[in-house]
Formats: C-alpha cells, sequence, structure tokens
C-alpha cells in the first residue's frame, strides 16, 4: 500500500470480528524463539500469543537465513495496560504540541500505540520482534525496539530512507521471513507484526478478523 493507513483510520474499526476462540499460548513452550525478558511482567502475560500466531512465527523463523533468529520480545497487552501506554503518549503529544486538536492527538498518538479498542496487542494478535544472530546477539535494524516517530526522527518507520544499508538489510530479511508466514507489519514501526486482528484482515483483504480483545489465561498443555 502507498500510503501508511493507521490504526486509527474509521476503516480499521469498521471491520467486524468474528472470533474463532482459538487459545493463548505461551510462546515460551515452543522451546525454538529466542525470548527477550526486557518486556517481561510479573503474570508473565508478555509472553502469551494465539496458537495461530505463534505457528507462523516458527514457520517464519524456519525460513530466515542460516545463522539467524527471530527474537521474540512482546505478545499479549492486557487492555488496562494498552490504555495506559495510550494515554501517557497522549499526554507527552499535547505537552508538545498545546494547539493540536484532540482528533490530531489521536491520530498521531497511533503511529506509535494503538487505540485500546482496536489492539491488536490485547487481541492476541500481535507481536513485536526482531532478528538476532546464532549466539543471539541483537542486529542492527536502524532504531532500537519501540523508538517513537520523534525519538528516532522517522527511522522507526519501516520504510525510512535515513537508515544503513545494514539496517535495511536487516529490515528486508524479517520482513519477507514475516511476510511469507502471513503476518502483516504496521508500517510506522518496523517491529510489529500480526495476523487475525483487523488491521491484518484490513491488509489482506478479509472481510473479518479472527481475533478480539481476549482475557490473558493461556490454554492448558495436557
Amino acid at each position: 500500500m502507498s500510503e501508511i493507513v493507521l490504526m486509527s483510520d474509521p476503516a480499521v474499526a469498521a471491520i467486524p470480528v468474528v472470533e474463532c476462540g482459538e487459545p493463548l499460548v505461551d510462546v515460551r513452550r515452543a522451546g525454538s524463539l529466542l525470548v527477550d525478558p526486557r518486556k517481561q511482567d510479573p503474570a508473565n502475560t508478555f509472553a502469551l500469543l494465539r496458537e495461530g500466531v505463534l505457528e507462523r512465527l516458527l514457520t517464519a523463523q524456519a525460513a530466515l537465513p542460516q545463522g539467524l533468529r527471530l527474537l521474540f520480545v512482546e505478545g499479549y497487552r492486557p487492555p488496562s495496560l494498552q490504555r495506559e501506554y495510550f494515554q501517557e503518549y497522549a499526554g507527552q503529544l499535547r505537552a508538545d504540541h498545546a494547539d493540536w486538536s484532540d482528533e490530531r492527538i489521536r491520530t498521531a498518538v497511533s503511529r506509535y500505540v494503538s487505540p485500546p479498542e482496536i489492539a491488536p496487542h490485547s487481541a492476541g494478535a500481535a507481536v513485536d520482534l526482531t532478528l538476532a544472530d546464532a549466539d543471539g546477539r541483537e542486529l542492527d535494524l536502524g532504531t532500537r525496539m519501540n523508538a517513537d516517530p520523534e525519538e528516532s526522527n522517522g527511522a522507526c518507520y519501516t520504510d525510512a530512507a535515513d537508515i544503513s544499508e545494514e539496517a535495511r538489510t536487516n529490515r528486508h530479511t524479517l520482513s519477507s521471513a514475516l511476510a511469507t508466514a502471513g503476518l502483516v507489519n504496521y508500517p510506522t514501526e518496523w517491529w510489529h507484526w500480526s495476523y487475525g486482528d483487523r488491521y491484518w484482515a484490513l491488509l489482506a483483504g478479509q472481510d473479518t478478523a479472527r481475533y478480539g480483545p481476549t482475557a490473558s489465561s493461556p490454554a492448558r498443555q495436557g
């Protein structure tokens, strides 16, 4: 898509959810993904994803060039935490732009934090991740993960021009593997990928989303 559709776009919220009931699972039980603890919470909800999303991550990892691995950072995010992130960033932007309308603030916030009512993370459908080498060392993808547009001067956008060739190559490698496995990227955040949520449905041309906001109880293991 030539123009970036933001999470705040009414077209995203207009996608109906037909909840499939697929459970959340702990990605650490798969055993083959590197899991970074930087976003770990007391209840370990950060490591939860819908089962179908995890399956696609494993497919993507298998498609990576030899010596590279996915580095998982955050999956499920409780709605209360999503609201906290949204309001915190909105407060920062209001402080810096006192003349902006509420609608402009909401649009600007959604470049970096999804509106809570449609957030892919709260559906267990989204994952924040990057690439690592065989020894678990994080590769250069142009910015730190979760760098906002102001901090990074726009370099957090997936197709940003002002990044090194090494970072661009690494982004292409990550994107190719994940897109081939069926996930879609949020173009303002190179690290954010999802499957089955409303944003995925819009970009993938689907009439409905598979996953809506869900409780954080993982599936029981037999």
